[in-house]
């Protein structure tokens, strides 16, 4: 298991014992189908909204069970869709709009957690991007201009203002933001739905969804009759018939290291809870646990045809050893010191990258999703759209951009596996490309519209 549930586990040994299934036909006001934070935070911000409402989320297996549970930790103001490309799309009064809704969410999950005593090692402390290499550097001084354009605080670095946060290797200039916290994603998601079942919804684990129609949810364990529905599936969102192609579950690993001593510490820093990055096209992501381990994750695994999702692709042993090499190569003081845990899991990816949340009155279905990786903090903020939206409220969350965005389908296979592997292999191609030469490489950006970036 991952990290995370590893420790989630040792907290409380019921967690791995899964809530009992739905016990027949049942009828609700509200189902959500989907046991992670987009649905648990939907169930949240209805009953805060309205607590006589009858809410019922239904999971496959337990929540958390997805990327809710195995990610890397940021709670972050991060959108797969830049600034600039929003106000592109939808004008700059509502690029304005999302930004600033971005930023004041990764607050709201912090007041949050907080407030309901959710003991999942919750850290304010901003985000360090790293440029190892000249191109790296001219990305960063770009994203930093951007950000400025866009009422995002973000502080361009030289190597020393780097090293003021964490100490990498070939260090030449940086960048860093407030707008990210450090989270234990597990806790996060098991304290948020100990929360919601507190406040009346109930959870039915290992219930698995056949079919979502308007005003019904069929499951394997009877049917949920109701007045809405709420789809937040995210990646398994391509495993129903209806929605195949509507997201492609492009899998994320990690790795964590064992507890690292106070010496190495002191040469790494990242003693704030920042989180940390680099510039390079192919994402890496890291940051320093509660209990002073790195955990280190990056995308690289094969994309697998007919968006399969199987156990085995949590673990691919030749991706593992290169978030290992990587993580090595970025700070060499841990080289000598063991990876005591390996995982993954798929995250989802729409056509055009753009997350979207809606709700159809007609149907009576909502959903969220597609957050390309990016959705511990925007699945709070989706959550709270979907309250809105379920209950007819007319709030400046329901007039966001990502409200009622339909990205387009993918294509049918061979020809989306041979996409988004061509886009996969053009970032590593790039990345060791400008790592030799120092020169900008062109491969991955010709490559992104595979890709929708």
């Amino acid at each position: 298991m991952s990290l995370w549930w590893e420790q989630v586990v040792a907290d409380d040994p019921d967690a791995a014992r899964a809530r009992p299934p739905l016990d027949g036909d049942t009828t609700a006001d509200v189902v959500v189908v989907g046991g992670g934070y987009s649905g648990l935070w939907t169930a949240y911000y209805l009953l805060e909204a309205d607590p006589s409402l009858d809410v019922l989320v239904l999971d496959a297996e337990v929540v958390g069970f997805g990327a809710s549970g195995r990610n890397g930790g940021w709670c972050s103001a991060l959108f797969p869709v830049g600034p600039d490309a929003l106000a592109r799309r939808h004008g700059p009064d509502a690029a304005h709009a999302m930004r600033a809704a971005l930023r004041d969410t990764v607050v709201e999950v912090g007041g949050v957690t907080a407030a309901e005593q959710i003991d999942c090692d919750f850290r304010f402390g901003g985000t360090v991007t790293l440029a190892r290499t000249s191109p790296q550097v001219d990305r960063v001084a770009a994203h930093v201009a951007e950000a400025g354009r866009w009422g995002d605080e973000e502080h361009l670095l030289d190597a020393d203002g780097v090293a003021a946060h964490v100490r990498a290797s070939g260090v030449l200039a940086g960048s860093w933001t407030p707008d990210c916290a450090s989270v234990q994603p597990a806790r996060l998601v098991r304290g948020l739905a100990g929360v919601v079942e507190q406040r009346g919804a109930r959870i039915a684990e290992g219930t698995t969804v056949r079919r979502i129609s308007p005003r019904a949810v069929v499951t394997d364990r009877g049917t949920a009759r109701c007045r809405w529905v709420v789809r937040a599936t995210e990646a398994w969102t391509a495993q129903q018939a209806p929605t195949r192609r509507a997201v492609a579950p492009v899998y994320s690993l990690m790795i964590a290291t064992e507890p690292l001593p106070a010496d190495v510490w002191d040469r790494i820093g990242l003693d704030r809870g920042q989180t940390f990055a680099d510039a390079r096209h192919l994402v890496v992501y890291g940051q320093r646990t509660a209990d002073d381990r790195l955990a280190f994750g990056g995308r690289g695994a094969p994309y697998h045809a007919g968006s399969r999702i199987e156990p085995a692709y949590d673990r691919v042993p030749h991706v593992h050893e290169h978030l290992r090499r990587a993580l090595v190569d970025l700070f060499p003081a841990v080289a000598g010191f063991e990876v005591t845990h390996t995982w993954g899991g798929p995250l989802a990816v729409p056509r055009d990258w753009h997350p979207s949340v809606g709700f159809d009155p007609d149907t009576g279905i909502g959903w969220a999703g597609g957050y390309v990786g990016d959705g511990v903090a925007a699945s709070n903020l989706a959550g709270r759209t979907l309250a809105d939206l379920v209950t007819g409220a007319d709030t400046p969350l329901t007039r966001l951009p990502w409200v009622g965005h339909r990205s387009p389908a993918w294509e049918p296979e061979p020809l989306r596996w041979a996409g988004i592997t061509a886009a996969r292999w053009a970032a590593a191609w790039s990345d060791r490309t400008e790592r030799r030469t120092g020169r900008s490489s062109r491969a991955a950006d010709a490559l992104a519209p595979l890709l929708g970036g």
